[in-house]
């Protein structure tokens, strides 16, 4: 399973929350680093070092894949396959 594969694949619902904290995070920490007042520098590299963590877990939340989802996306796939020649009237 390559990165794309990964990244459209269902993702289990703690990551989906774990996701969304840390997309909050990264937007506090935006805010704080182009802020244009003057903050003091260990605010700033706090903030710096905040919104690096949060981009790491995020993507890291991203390409989790809930297996279980995923099965069961294939096993449809391969019923579909299967039935697509297959007469619609029911008649063989």
């Amino acid at each position: 399973m390559n990165i794309v594969e990964r990244a459209k694949a269902p993702t289990p619902k703690f990551f989906k929350i774990l996701r969304s904290i840390t997309m909050a995070l990264l937007a506090i920490s935006g805010t704080i680093i182009a802020a244009p007042v003057f903050l003091p520098a260990a605010v700033v590299s706090i903030a710096g070092y905040a919104a690096l963590a949060g981009g790491v877990i995020s993507v890291i939340s991203q390409i989790t894949v809930d297996d279980t989802a995923n099965r069961e996306r294939a096993i449809v796939n391969r019923l579909k396959k299967g039935n697509q020649n297959l007469p619609r009237d029911g008649i063989k």
